[in-house]
């Protein structure tokens, strides 16, 4: 494994261009400064919410599948993490990687069932296997009903950096949020993604190409539950609450806004809409309901007047092409 990852990142530093390593290299750096000038506590959600709706763009915007059920793998693995970090004792690194393999286990058995309908049935069906998670969350004793799991402690990771500190989980939740993005990033720019892109324009062609679309798709879908997993579960040490709230649909419809909001089909997009999301959730707060009815008008000006998105916009106009 260590060797595929080294493999990996080498062929990352060939492929980039000087310039587009000048641009990650200043993303990185606006990363670690913010904690600095911002809360660190509203950055490390943004992060969290970022990378799930990342997660999600790798189905919607690289593979064409519309799924509202992505909740129940953000929701489960933020119960996991919480149960595991709060009753089990684990470390912050063990319990988000049990959340992790939990959503990517459960995504396997949604992905087998849904796979094998398209368009608005594979939509409806995640949303029935979502809503199945949802009254098990509801029901089942260690979740808290209603109450979900609060108090849950931010303990050292690996046995030595105090994760108590907001500075000190910031850095913590940054790697968590940097890895995952190069996961993204890696999948859609490699021989894989390109046939999820192949899929997601013509099925029928990919198929008559000799590709086995299903494994594609069931691959796909449980890479996106994981990555969905590592954010729910990173999520659920940042804000220390799991809460039904983390595995609703509308938790689902949500992350469908911040990818069309930010650009599907692009690999940051995604990360800048759930950016204007919660911005606007976080500051508006104070007008109660008037938040969904703003979003809501935010939301179809951009459908309206940037229908790739806000990056895809910008992209069209500096004369590039979407990623």
């Amino acid at each position: 494994m260590a060797r595929a990852l080294v493999a990996s990142l080498t062929e990352t530093a060939a492929t980039l261009s000087l310039r587009q390593w000048l641009l990650v290299l200043a993303a990185l750096a606006v990363l670690v400064a913010l904690p600095f000038f911002v809360y660190p506590v509203f950055l490390m959600k943004v992060m969290c919410f970022a990378l799930f709706a990342c997660a999600f763009n790798l189905l919607l915007g690289f593979t064409g599948l519309l799924s509202f059920g992505h909740a129940a793998f953000f929701g489960s693995a933020s119960y996991v993490a919480a149960h595991g970090l709060k009753v089990w004792g684990l470390t912050p690194e063990i319990a988000i990687a049990l959340a992790t393999l939990v959503a990517a286990a459960l995504g396997l058995v949604f992905g087998f069932i849904a796979i094998r309908r398209q368009g608005i049935y594979f939509a409806m069906i995640t949303l029935a296997l979502s809503q199945m998670v949802f009254f098990a969350a509801l029901q089942m004793p260690f979740t808290g009903g209603e109450d979900g799991i609060q108090g849950v402690p931010r303990t050292a990771f690996l046995g030595i950096f105090d994760l108590s500190s907001n500075l000190a989980c910031y850095f913590f939740v940054m790697a968590v949020f940097v890895f995952g993005l190069f996961a993204v990033w890696r999948t859609v720019h490699s021989p894989f993604g390109q046939v999820l892109k192949a899929i997601r324009e013509n099925e029928p062609r990919a198929v008559s190409l000799g590709y086995r679309v299903d494994h594609y798709k069931l691959t796909i879908f449980v890479i996106s539950a994981a990555l969905s997993g590592l954010a729910g579960g990173t999520k659920a040490l940042v804000v220390q609450v799991a809460s039904l709230t983390d595995v609703t649909w509308q938790m689902s419809g949500e992350v469908v806004l911040m990818t069309l909001l930010g650009g599907m089909g692009t690999v940051f997009g995604p990360a800048v809409g759930a950016f204007v999301v919660l911005t606007l959730q976080n500051y508006l707060n104070a007008f109660g309901s008037l938040v969904t009815i703003v979003i809501g008008v935010i939301f179809v000006i951009c459908v309206l007047l940037f229908r790739r998105g806000i990056v895809g916009e910008l992209q069209a106009r500096l004369g590039r092409r979407p990623s």
